[in-house]
C-alpha cells in the first residue's frame, strides 16, 4: 500500500523524490516578544499618571489654595505692619522722590512726622495708663456694687423682705458664673477650631488678591485674556516695558508705584488713565513700545492707544475691552433719521464714534479736506459720507471727479453740477479742466464787491493720485500730472488751497498710499482737515497727517489693514480733540450704496433740480439759450442769480463775467424773459422750453424755404 504524501512546504528547486517519501519542513515560530520588566511598566504608568492633564490641574489647584493661605498671611502681616509703623508713609515718600516730585515728597515727610509724634504720645500715655486703669476699675466696681445694693434696698422695701437687698447683687454674681461656665465649655472647641478659622480668613484674603504664582492660577486667569485693568496691572506693565530708568524708579517706589497713575476712568468701550512718568523717562520712550505695553496689559496692539495730554511728562493710555474694537458701531444718523438736514456753516457732519464711544462730528465750514489710506480700507465711503451730509444743505454746490470710475459716486448724478467718472488720461484731463474752472469761479468771487456772500462750492476728487501720476500733456506741452510749477492739476489745486477758503470754494481729495510722487507735499499740507486710514509705514503717516500729529501719538500705520476698515486718525480743528492731543481716532459709520442713494434722493428733493454735466465742453461756440435751459434743468423756476452762478460753473470762460444785464440781453425777445416770483427775479423752465421750440421751428422753416 502506498503512503499518502502531505506537502507542508514545497521547495521548487528540490528534485522530485520518491512518492513513497513524506517530506516535512518545520517552520520555526516567531521569536517571542521580550518580557518588559515590572519596574519599567510601573514607571511608565507612573509617568502617564503624573503627566496627565487632570493630574496637573489637580496639583495646580492644591498648590494654588495652599499658597493662597501663605499669600494671605503676607498681606495681613504687611497691613498690620503698615498700621503700626510709618512704613506706608516712607514708601510714598520714596515713590515721590523717585518720580522727581519734591513737593509731594515734602508733604509725605510732614505726614510721617505727624504720625511719629502721635505714636510717641500714645507710648508715653502707656506709662500712666495701668494706674489710671486700676483706679477706674476700683471706682467702677464700687459704683456698681453700690448701685446694685441701692436697687436691692428699693426691692426690699417694695416687697417688705429684707432678703431682697442682695438679690440684684446675687443676680449679677450668678450671671458672671454662667459666663464662666459657657467659656469653660466653649474654650476647648474654640482652641481646636480657631486655627482653622484663622487659616480660612487668610485663604479668603489671598484668594481675593490672587496671591499665588502665575503657574498655579486657573487657565482663564493665567491667559489674562480680557483681564480688567487695575493700578497694579498698569504699574507691572510699565515696569516690564524695558525702559531702565522707568523700571528702576518703579522698583524704588515699591508698592507705592500706583502713585504715578491718575484715576482709571471708564471711557467708551475701554478705560483711560494718565501716567505721570518718573524723572528721567521721556514720553516717546513709552510711545515707542506700544506693542510691548499692550501685551503686558494682555491686549492686542490695536487695543492700546498712547497719547500726550497737556500735563508735562505724562502719557495717556486708552485700553480697550478685549475684542471691543472688532465689534461694528451703529448705523449713521443720516440713515436712521430721514428728517435730518444739514447746515454747512454752523452744523457738523455725523461721521462716526471716537474710541470712547462718543459721537464724532466734523465741521466742514471753510476747510479743505484730505483723506488717505491703503486701498480697500473704506476711504471712499468715509469721504462720501461727508458729502452725503453736506448735500442736505441745498445751497452747497458740487464739482466731482471720480478717477476710479466704478460707480461709487453715481448717486450724485442730479446733485453735482459736474460728475466725471473714469480712470483714463482723458478723464484726468476732464477733471483738471473742471478744477481749473473752479479756480476761475474763485477768482470771479474774489473780485466781487466786499461783503458778498457766496454759496459753498465743493470740488471733490476721489483717487486723486491718478491725476498726480498722469503723464498726459496739453498742446503747449504742459503736463496735467506731476508736482512741478507747470503741472496743471497741481497748480489748480494749489490755487484753491491758497485763496478758495475765503470765498467758500473748497478742495476735497481722497488718495491712496501717499508718497511724494502721488501726493505732493504742498498739496497735502494745504488741507485743513487731514485724515488717514490704515497705512504701511510711519513715513506715510507723517505724509498723511503731518509731523506734529504723529509726534503727538497719531499712528495710522498701526491700524490693521483689512480689519480696521473705516477706522481713521483725524487731525483737524473741525473735530473735538481732547486737550493736549494732536489727533483723534474715529470709527466711521458705514453707509452702503443703497442707503447713499436714498440720502441723495432726499437731497435732490430739497433742490430746484440740477442738470449734471459728465464732460467739460472745450469749444467756445456756445449756445447761451440752450445753456441757460440746461442749468435750469427740471426745476419749475430758478432765481436769476443762481442761473448766473450755474452758468459760471458750466463754462467760466464764456459765462464767468456775466451779470444780470447779460442774462436779460440773451432772453429779451424770446418769450423767456426773467420775471418776478415771490418778490425775486426768476427764469422759468416752461418759457425756456417754448423759446427753444419756437427758435428751432423758425430755423427749420427758414431752411425749408
Amino acid at each position: 500500500m502506498t503512503d499518502n504524501v502531505v506537502h507542508l512546504h514545497k521547495n521548487p528547486e528540490m528534485p522530485a523524490q520518491d512518492a513513497s517519501v513524506t517530506t516535512l519542513t518545520v517552520v520555526p515560530d516567531p521569536p517571542a516578544a521580550p518580557v518588559v520588566p515590572l519596574w519599567v511598566r510601573s514607571g511608565r504608568a507612573v509617568k502617564t499618571a503624573v503627566t496627565h492633564e487632570n493630574t496637573k490641574t489637580g496639583a495646580r489647584a492644591v498648590a494654588r489654595h495652599s499658597l493662597y493661605v501663605w499669600g494671605g498671611g503676607r498681606i495681613v502681616a504687611r497691613r498690620t505692619w503698615d498700621g503700626r509703623t510709618g512704613a506706608r508713609y516712607e514708601r510714598f515718600l520714596r515713590a515721590a522722590e523717585a518720580a522727581g516730585n519734591m513737593e509731594l515728597a515734602g508733604e509725605w515727610e510732614e505726614r510721617l512726622q505727624h504720625f511719629r509724634d502721635a505714636r510717641h504720645r500714645r507710648r508715653m500715655d502707656l506709662l500712666t495708663s495701668p494706674i489710671d486703669a486700676a483706679k477706674g476699675a476700683a471706682v467702677g466696681t464700687g459704683l456698681g456694687i453700690g448701685s446694685l445694693v441701692a436697687l436691692g434696698v428699693v426691692l426690699a422695701i417694695a416687697n417688705k423682705d429684707i432678703a431682697d437687698v442682695i438679690t440684684p447683687l446675687m443676680a449679677v454674681i450668678e450671671f458672671i458664673r454662667l459666663v464662666i461656665t459657657i467659656v469653660q465649655v466653649v474654650w476647648g472647641p474654640a482652641l481646636t477650631i480657631g486655627p482653622f478659622l484663622a487659616l480660612l480668613a487668610l485663604w479668603t484674603v489671598g484668594s481675593k488678591q490672587q496671591a499665588a504664582p502665575a503657574w498655579a492660577l486657573p487657565d482663564n486667569i493665567r491667559s489674562g485674556e480680557g483681564e480688567p485693568i487695575t493700578p497694579s496691572i498698569v504699574v507691572k506693565a510699565l515696569r516690564d516695558l524695558g525702559v531702565p530708568a522707568l523700571r528702576g524708579a518703579i522698583k524704588e517706589m515699591g508698592d507705592a508705584g500706583a502713585s504715578m497713575l491718575g484715576p482709571i476712568r471708564i471711557a467708551g468701550c475701554g478705560v483711560e488713565v494718565d501716567v505721570t512718568l518718573p524723572s528721567g523717562v521721556a514720553t516717546n520712550e513709552v510711545q515707542g513700545k506700544r506693542r510691548k505695553l499692550a501685551e503686558n496689559l494682555t491686549r492686542h496692539e490695536h487695543e492700546v492707544f498712547i497719547t500726550i495730554p497737556v500735563a508735562a511728562r505724562t502719557v495717556r493710555l486708552w485700553v480697550a475691552d478685549s475684542g471691543a474694537l472688532d465689534e461694528p458701531i451703529g448705523p449713521s444718523p443720516l440713515v436712521t433719521d430721514e428728517t435730518m438736514t444739514a447746515d454747512y456753516a454752523k452744523g457738523r457732519a455725523p461721521w462716526g464714534q471716537d474710541l470712547r464711544g462718543d459721537a464724532a462730528a466734523l465741521s466742514l465750514y471753510q476747510r479743505h479736506l484730505l483723506i488717505t489710506g491703503l486701498s480697500n480700507q473704506g476711504k471712499t465711503v468715509a469721504l462720501r459720507s461727508l458729502a452725503l451730509w453736506v448735500a442736505l444743505d441745498r445751497s452747497v454746490q458740487f464739482l466731482m471727479g471720480d478717477l476710479k470710475g466704478v460707480g461709487d459716486w453715481a448717486m450724485f448724478d442730479g446733485l453735482a453740477t459736474t460728475l466725471i467718472q473714469g480712470p483714463t488720461d482723458e478723464h484726468v484731463i476732464q477733471v483738471t479742466e473742471m478744477v481749473e474752472g473752479a479756480v476761475d469761479e474763485m477768482n470771479r468771487r474774489i473780485q466781487a464787491p466786499p461783503g458778498t456772500v457766496f454759496p459753498a462750492l465743493i470740488v471733490l476728487v476721489d483717487e486723486a493720485q491718478v491725476a498726480f501720476m498722469c503723464p498726459a500733456k496739453d498742446e503747449d506741452r504742459r503736463p496735467y500730472g506731476g508736482a512741478k510749477a507747470n503741472s496743471r492739476y497741481f497748480m489748480a489745486v494749489r490755487k484753491i488751497h491758497n485763496q478758495g477758503r475765503a470765498v467758500n470754494v473748497l478742495m476735497w481729495q481722497g488718495t491712496q498710499d501717499p508718497t511724494n510722487e502721488n501726493l505732493p507735499k504742498l498739496v497735502r499740507e494745504g488741507a485743513h482737515t487731514r485724515a488717514s486710514l490704515a497705512l504701511g509705514t510711519e513715513s506715510q503717516a507723517r505724509m498723511a497727517l503731518g509731523d506734529k500729529a504723529v509726534d503727538g501719538g497719531a499712528s495710522p500705520n498701526l491700524l490693521r489693514p483689512g480689519l480696521d476698515q473705516g477706522t481713521l486718525v483725524v487731525a483737524s480743528s473741525g473735530i473735538d480733540i481732547p486737550a493736549g492731543q494732536a489727533s483723534i481716532t474715529v470709527r466711521t459709520h458705514y453707509i452702503d450704496d443703497d442707503a447713499a442713494e436714498a440720502i441723495t434722493d432726499r437731497a435732490k428733493a430739497l433742490r430746484d433740480g440740477v442738470t449734471t454735466l459728465h464732460a467739460i465742453a472745450r469749444d467756445q461756440d456756445r449756445d447761451p439759450l440752450a445753456d441757460i435751459a440746461s442749468v435750469v434743468g427740471t426745476a419749475e423756476r430758478v432765481r436769476t442769480k443762481d442761473v448766473l452762478a450755474r452758468l459760471g460753473t458750466l463754462n467760466a470762460d464764456a459765462y464767468g463775467g456775466w451779470s444780470f444785464i447779460d442774462l436779460k440781453r440773451v432772453l429779451d425777445g424770446t418769450g423767456a424773459e426773467p420775471y418776478k416770483s415771490d418778490g425775486v427775479m426768476v427764469v422759468g423752465r416752461d418759457r425756456l422750453a417754448r423759446a427753444l421750440a419756437n427758435r428751432d421751428g423758425d430755423g427749420s422753416a427758414s431752411a425749408a424755404e
